[in-house]
């Protein structure tokens, strides 16, 4: 089966909706306001350092960083994304990179090293072999480099009948997309589950020290079935968070990890 081709066509697809989309508000974006979310917001320090963004979609979370003074690099697998993101860099007069490609080819591509390498939202599902996956992190760092994801947890993809743990076969399912301007039209997505433990095992393997790892019983983003707001729970906040009850308490939604390169010992 020919994964890279039948996700590439689907996100192609997904990417023409989702410019069109009030959830992603291309508007707000092009008028000044940042995509990123109140998590990474308060993580991320990006001044001044060079970043890659891995699986980057049509790039306004990577313009969003670059606006925040970082050198830019985005990666994605969906050429119709990355030509959307060039565009999009131009009308916002903002200097960026945009390479098209799978994540496991990149680094021939790339043909250097980063300060950062920052990944979000909905991104490993998409990928087969988290081994290779954070070796190109490795590799991509400069010795004393970042990391940092931030990424829907596993367990809220348990309450949506998906396995925790890894399996032979990936999910290959007939599906639509996400925002509220959604088509009928479906398309044949491949998907793999990931552990925390896969995470966090890849990572180390790969040679990179865990910093920090956090969760979060919200997602930014109303992307889910059955969620609720966290106004109706009697939480407030700045920003819209949303959760999912299991026997009527929150389940983890999101987590964070950051992790470093090493500096070579002198």
């Amino acid at each position: 089966m020919d994964y890279l081709t039948l996700n590439r066509t689907a996100w192609n697809h997904r990417t023409l909706e989702h410019l069109a989309s009030s959830f992603y508000d291309v508007e707000g974006f092009l008028s000044g306001k940042s995509s990123l979310q109140e998590i990474e917001l308060a993580a991320l320090e990006v001044e001044g350092k060079s970043l890659l963004h891995l699986q980057c979609h049509f790039g306004l979370d990577t313009l969003s960083l670059a606006r925040l003074g970082a050198e830019v690099t985005g990666v994605d697998l969906s050429d119709t994304a990355i030509h959307h993101a060039q565009q999009l860099a131009k009308a916002c007069g903002l200097e960026a990179n945009f390479i098209c490609s799978d994540v496991y080819q990149a680094g021939a591509q790339l043909q250097r090293q980063f300060d950062m390498v920052y990944t979000s939202y909905g991104a490993l599902c998409w990928l087969p072999d988290l081994r290779r996956w954070a070796e190109l992190v490795h590799q991509s760092l400069l010795p004393g480099g970042q990391f940092y994801m931030v990424e829907f947890h596993p367990v809220q993809a348990m309450m949506e009948g998906y396995s925790y743990f890894a399996q032979q076969a990936p999910d290959v399912e007939e599906e639509g997309t996400y925002t509220e301007n959604a088509s009928d039209t479906k398309h044949t997505m491949v998907t793999w589950p990931h552990s925390l433990a896969d995470v966090i095992g890849a990572l180390i393997q790969a040679g990179l020290r865990i910093d920090g790892i956090e969760e979060f019983p919200f997602s930014p983003y109303d992307a889910f079935d059955n969620l609720v707001t966290g106004e109706s729970l009697g939480l407030t906040s700045d920003r819209p968070r949303y959760y999912q009850l299991h026997q009527g308490k929150p389940i983890p939604m999101v987590y964070s990890l950051s992790a470093s390169k090493p500096k070579a010992p002198e």
